[in-house]
């Protein structure tokens, strides 16, 4: 046997770590060539790693949540090098089953440099017989419902709803069964009952991979930047039309949502205030205003909030939009986002959808300067001019707009301006198309 030492490869431009969110394998697990071994995480994107050989993994470079530098052994993967022979058969035999002692060797790699032991094995059981299952019942209520006749599922489900057995009457014969708790929990209010509520456990979660990205960028960019934020209400019936009448003739292309239109407005109103299409490098004293729209598109996952940017959005029309749209907020779902679709952004957009709330005051996605949220939609009353000088009411579909800025490079005034400039052209959608 041959022990390979398998080193964290280089899996990002200027990365010199990575941090463990997942193993798929564990310690006397054997592997194959090419066998999803690990999730590595760098700023950029999760990546999988594979085992360049097979053989079994003896050692493990930490646990999940630990950071790993480029270039050092991520595992240690014993291989199946040389052919076994009838002399050592009980040798291997032997490594494939070791005793507690063997299990208790201390790995080079467990605990690195934190100052912890090696995994402890698990001393084996005295007996193989199974130990019986505890009584769920006090000794007073155990005492008590011994005269009911009922099977101990049963007497630990009541136990456990908070019924007394004695209250509940067999539907057949003098045994309590499943379908009498059933039908004294649908009907038994009557006799005061009233179902005991556990209360839900405690639990320590620890946060790790992308929720730790999220927390760690979201102080900096609450401790570094200072804040503000201008919303403005929107009347967006005329724009709900034209959507619905795009959808209408849509053929084979995407739905629409609000957001591509949204985005084309955006792109259309931000040359004109090149101070929020912008990156701001504290350190060097530097604002780079970008003549490109990267538009960032704060996405949820199940792993958490992610932003993947769309590339020249000022260059796509509101279909090649919702398309993109759909192919990074799938990506980033599925967890099989690449890399290049994932920073560089010069503005970012972030939507709650039907959940956007009145208004919202979103956290800029540093180092940009500015970041937009479109809240909810809903239908009120209005007031509208009739053309002969009077007033009629009206119903209006109106939003508030969100924008949220660095005060550091962008004035309030400035930013005011902006949407008001943006509310002009999305209370007036014919704008959009024209060029």
């Amino acid at each position: 046997m041959a022990r390979f030492t398998f080193r964290l490869p280089d899996i990002g431009e200027g990365i010199s770590e990575a941090e463990i969110v997942a193993w798929h394998v564990k310690l006397g697990d054997r592997v194959e060539e090419d066998q999803s071994v690990a999730d590595m995480m760098t700023d950029k994107a999760t990546v999988e790693m594979e085992s360049p050989v097979s053989g079994t993994v003896v050692e493990l470079a930490g646990e999940v949540g630990d950071q790993v530098p480029i270039g050092s052994a991520l595992m240690v993967i014993e291989t199946d090098v040389v052919e076994a022979s009838p002399a050592t058969e009980e040798a291997v035999l032997e490594a494939e089953n070791p005793g507690v002692e063997e299990a208790q060797t201390p790995s080079p790699l467990w605990g690195e440099g934190r100052g912890e032991g090696p995994p402890q094995a698990t001393p084996p059981a005295e007996s193989p017989v199974a130990a019986p299952h505890p009584d769920p019942l006090p000794r007073g209520e155990r005492e008590q419902e011994k005269k009911v006749l009922a099977s101990p599922a049963v007497r630990a489900r009541a136990h456990d709803l908070g019924v007394d057995l004695g209250s509940v009457k067999p539907a057949e014969g003098d045994r309590v069964r499943h379908s009498d708790l059933d039908a004294f929990l649908r009907y038994g209010s009557g006799q005061g009952y009233t179902p005991a509520r556990a209360p839900r456990a405690d639990e320590t979660v620890r946060i790790i991979g992308m929720r730790r990205r999220i927390a760690e960028n979201m102080a900096a960019s609450k401790r570094a930047i200072p804040h503000f934020t201008y919303v403005e209400e929107i009347d967006v019936t005329a724009l709900e039309e034209t959507r619905a009448q795009l959808n209408a003739g849509r053929g084979n292309r995407p739905k629409l949502t609000m957001l591509p239109l949204l985005i084309v407005a955006i792109c259309k109103t931000l040359p004109d205030f090149p101070m929020l299409n912008a990156r701001y490098d504290d350190e060097a004293g530097v604002v780079h205003r970008s003549g490109a729209v990267h538009m960032g598109m704060a996405t949820q996952t199940p792993a958490g909030l992610m932003v993947p940017v769309i590339r020249h959005a000022e260059s796509r029309n509101v279909w090649q939009l919702a398309t993109e749209i759909a192919r990074l907020a799938e990506a980033a779902r599925a967890g099989s986002i690449a890399s290049g679709d994932m920073g560089g952004g010069t503005i970012t957009l972030t939507s709650l959808g039907p959940l956007g709330g009145i208004a919202t005051t979103p956290v800029i996605n540093r180092p940009e300067v500015a970041i937009i949220g479109p809240n909810r939609i809903v239908e009120r009353p209005v007031f509208r001019s009739d053309g002969r000088g009077g007033e009629t009411i009206a119903r209006a579909k109106l939003m508030n707009l969100s924008i949220s800025c660095d005060h550091r490079v962008v004035d309030g005034y400035d930013a005011a301006s902006y949407v008001q400039a943006l509310k002009r052209l999305l209370e007036t959608p014919v704008m959009l198309f024209a060029d």
